[in-house]
């Protein structure tokens, strides 16, 4: 805009100024739907995510991603071990419980027989009939408790299928693990030099181009310069 124009919008007053803005505006507008529509993201929802995420957490022993995941492995593998410790002892203890049961069911079902055969022999006995009503009831409870221990001895297999997958899962970290470290190992690779940094020139804090207020300016080192000539 050349001094003429700035002359004529001043002497035109604040609707000059605010036709300026609304220009600029709209201008400013344009651009960032063109951003939008081009880049497929929103810049004033692309801040608040980068004001989230940054700066990265400090490479400590609290946030190391390796780190965490062996902890996590080994932690898995541990527990998955008790794990199955407990089911073994559960599923040994079932198996217990059905063979004791055949026992048992053996013994009643002879004193089932040798109680029909008195309640034959004695209809007018009652003792009798109460023995053998007695001991066909605890025959159904006996039978019950076999099936639940069957059902337990399931229940454990199915619990240990699961325990499996887990496993599963442990491996499938581990296998991250190992890409991660591959990928870490090339990298390094990648952007090793033959210099030690320790023998590397300091890097620059402030270049030109930076705003910043300790940056001298050009005006600056003349002075400077032309100071150093006044001394004697």
């Amino acid at each position: 805009m050349t001094q003429e124009e700035l002359d004529a919008l001043m002497n035109e007053g604040d609707s000059g100024l605010q036709g300026i803005d609304g220009v600029e505006s709209t201008q400013e507008q344009a651009t960032s739907e063109d951003v939008v529509a081009n880049e497929g993201f929103d810049p004033n929802n692309f801040r608040v995510h980068a004001s989230k995420h940054w700066p990265p957490p400090p490479p400590d022993k609290d946030h190391k991603v390796v780190h965490q995941l062996d902890d996590v492995t080994r932690d898995t593998e541990v527990k998955a071990g008790e794990v199955f410790d407990q089911l073994d002892i559960i599923s040994s203890n079932a198996e217990e419980i059905i063979k004791s049961s055949k026992k048992i069911k053996s013994y009643l079902t002879a004193q089932e027989e040798l109680f029909s055969k008195l309640v034959e022999h004695f209809p007018n006995v009652e003792s009798f009939k109460s023995a053998l009503e007695s001991t066909r009831s605890i025959l159904d409870e006996v039978a019950l408790v076999s099936e639940s221990a069957n059902n337990c001895s399931d229940a454990i297999l199915q619990a240990m299928d699961i325990m499996q997958f887990q496993d599963i899962n442990r491996q499938r970290i581990e296998r991250v693990i190992n890409v991660m470290r591959a990928l870490a190992q090339y990298m390094n690779s990648l952007f090793e030099s033959k210099i030690d940094d320790t023998k590397r020139v300091a890097s620059a804090v402030y270049i030109t181009g930076d705003d910043n207020p300790n940056i001298a300016d050009a005006q600056d080192i003349e002075n400077l310069i032309a100071s150093f000539g006044q001394k004697k």
